[in-house]
């Protein structure tokens, strides 16, 4: 790691990438040979950290993680899969969130134009949908994605909301929530065809690694 790379970490912290669910961290942490904790090809600390599904476990872990040692500035990355809610979305699509938004508030995030684009170089081939991801304490369908989609949100998890609340409550960060559709309006998960989105979803999952290694280190350079 080059003096340069070093001081800039110092200044900016770590990498936290968080997400809810096994199947998740197995896609992470194959992408990053296995381990949960490392360092990006240009020297950056990161570390996955599964939270556990629902918002209330997502908070919980967040706050738990960003207690530790030089955590005070680190940057923090929520993703996983998700349920788009805009017709014309397809499984393995990519959700990069302007900002999350559930009942208790609104967090906008950090860089998404520049990470979007680090995405759209990782999983060439790939939609790449910009806009509000909302969040919910329950498994979404029918008539309530409707009602999401009219508030203007273009998807909606479990956990992002809660996991950017966390961060910034802990002190001004870098924050983003990246999300891979596993589950679109018109491929629902009761229908057939849900192994294959799954598995499309997966697979782009694994790749998305190196794009949130960009976005952090953007993060990292000195505010304008």
């Amino acid at each position: 790691m080059s003096p340069a790379a070093g001081d800039r970490t110092a200044r900016g912290g770590p990498l936290l990438v968080a997400c809810a669910l096994r199947i998740e961290q197995v896609a992470l942490r194959s992408a990053g040979r296995g381990s949960p904790h490392g360092t990006d090809a240009h020297g950056g600390a990161y570390t996955l950290l599964r939270t556990g599904m629902g918002p209330r476990a997502a908070e919980r872990a967040v706050r738990a993680a960003l207690d530790g040692p030089g955590t005070d500035r680190a940057a923090v990355l929520a993703t996983g899969f998700c349920a788009g809610l805009v017709p014309g979305m397809s499984p393995g699509d990519l959700v990069v969130a302007e900002e999350t938004r559930d009942p208790r508030g609104t967090v906008p995030c950090t860089g998404t134009a520049l990470l979007a684009e680090a995405l759209a170089r990782a999983v060439p081939g790939r939609t790449v949908h910009i806009g509000p991801l909302t969040g919910s304490d329950h498994v979404v369908r029918g008539q309530e994605r409707a009602q999401l989609r009219a508030t203007g949100a273009i998807a909606v998890d479990m956990e992002s909301a809660a996991t950017l609340r966390a961060a910034v409550r802990r002190g001004d960060r870098p924050v983003a929530a990246v999300r891979v559709i596993v589950d679109a309006p018109e491929h629902e998960l009761v229908r057939i065809g849900t192994v294959r989105g799954g598995i499309s979803a997966f697979r782009v999952l694994r790749a998305v690694l190196p794009a949130f290694y960009e976005w952090h280190r953007s993060s990292l350079l000195p505010r304008r």
